[in-house]
């Protein structure tokens, strides 16, 4: 499975953007982890791709929405309010099916990787 994030972008604080990440084929769950340099990945959202069950980083919540087109394999990233803080390169990972189910906020949970889009906040 291939995936391919796009939308990123320069925008200022308090704007918003939002982020699609494409799956070639079908998944279990789809995550968004971002990445500063010199940082460890971070995890933002997640989204169950049968079910639609989101789940976010305690940093975004309230601000970053989580959602998918299961019939077009696409996942959206809503990112609103945005701030500096949330300046990074974001990617897409995704879930093998029929795995069990376990801790989609843990990198080591997904079996692909997209590449990323870089999303900067200026203040």
């Amino acid at each position: 499975v291939q995936l391919q994030a796009s939308g990123g972008g320069l925008v200022q604080a308090g704007g918003s953007l939002r982020l699609s990440c494409v799956t070639s084929g079908r998944t279990q769950v789809v995550g968004w982890f971002r990445q500063v340099p010199g940082k460890e990945r971070e995890f933002v959202a997640s989204v169950t791709m049968s079910a639609g069950s989101t789940a976010y980083a305690d940093s975004v919540k309230g601000r970053f929405t989580i959602s998918r087109n299961f019939a077009n394999n696409t996942i959206f990233l809503q990112m609103n309010s945005l701030k500096p803080e949330d300046t990074a390169v974001y990617c897409c990972a995704a879930r093998r099916l029929f795995r069990p189910m376990g801790t989609p906020s843990r990198k080591e949970y997904y079996d692909y990787w997209g590449q990323g889009t870089k999303v900067t906040v200026s203040s």
